[in-house]
């Protein structure tokens, strides 16, 4: 069986650039997203969590979209992030993300209310029914407070556009009973699960830290498809170092992707990184790329 992969397989959740003033800066987004390509990326989330979607205006993620998808043309796979807490809300950020040119959309399961499983699945079907793109349901309960079941998605699999998962769930049980079931294609949202994910039928990754260093977790999923899956399991183990410190610091991804390749300042509520995490994170950066010799 052939693995769906509606949006690529090595994608970057991206980083939105800020000036000095803490506008919008479209430039550097643009130059951004043409070095992410160029280091193996075949798509790119845009407003989503490590994009501090919550902190952007619905006109700066149209003018990120945008921009972005004028600078990496058509061969790359652009998803807009228009998750929201209210459903109309999420509906026109959808359909303004297919005007500006998106390939598909990354819809988070509505945040702060909790409800239940059938309003969940609502929520997904009325987005998926208002526009003429593809649909990625983001599943990340640590953020949201709500899981969207196993269940729910082997229902959502029905429709015909929601055809994928950002998968940040933490549950490969779960995960590989949706694989097997849907042909819902499942993208890891979580880097120390990208490889086993893969390993079980998964299509790829959407990855804060391919930010920083996108050859790598391409050159993880090249080897593992080469049949070398060892030597997969020794370049992922490589980067766990960095993925430790950029994800499970205390610091939310946003913060420590801009700060390990100079990205400039995140908004508030969120604080940039101290000198000191900067600079571990540069070093662990630093060795990983020293092994760059493994990864061909």
């Amino acid at each position: 069986m052939t693995t769906p992969r509606p949006f690529g397989r090595s994608l970057c959740a991206m980083i939105t650039p800020f000036d000095a003033s803490g506008a919008l800066d479209v430039a550097t987004a643009a130059r951004h997203a043409v070095r992410l390509v160029a280091g193996g990326c075949d798509g790119l989330v845009l407003n989503g969590t490590t994009g501090e979607a919550p902190t952007t205006s619905d006109a700066e993620k149209t003018a990120l979209v945008r921009a972005v998808r004028e600078a990496v043309g058509g061969a790359v796979a652009v998803v807009a992030g228009v998750g929201s807490a209210d459903t109309r809300h999420t509906v026109a950020l959808a359909r303004e993300a297919e005007r500006a040119g998106a390939d598909g959309l990354l819809v988070v399961a509505p945040y702060y209310s909790c409800p239940p499983q059938p309003a969940i699945e609502a929520h997904f079907r009325q987005v998926a029914d208002a526009v003429g793109i593809p649909l990625m349901v983001y599943d990340i309960p640590g953020r949201t407070g709500v899981r969207v079941e196993v269940e729910t998605l082997l229902r959502l699999a029905e429709h015909p556009r929601i055809v994928a998962v950002k998968d940040c769930a933490q549950d490969l049980l779960g995960s590989t009973k949706v694989i097997a079931n849907t042909s819902l294609a499942y993208y890891s949202g979580c880097e120390e699960l990208n490889l086993p994910l893969y390993a079980v039928g998964g299509a790829g990754q959407v990855s804060t830290v391919a930010n920083a260093v996108p050859e790598v977790f391409r050159a993880v999923l090249d080897t593992f498809d080469r049949g070398e899956t060892g030597r997969a399991a020794r370049l992922n183990r490589l980067a766990l170092p960095l993925v430790e410190l950029m994800m499970a610091s205390g610091l939310p991804g946003a913060v420590t992707a801009k700060a390990v390749i100079g990205a400039g300042g995140v908004r508030a509520p969120l604080q940039s990184a101290d000198p000191l995490t900067v600079e571990r994170l540069r070093a662990a950066r630093d060795t990983l790329m020293s092994h760059h010799d493994e990864w061909g």
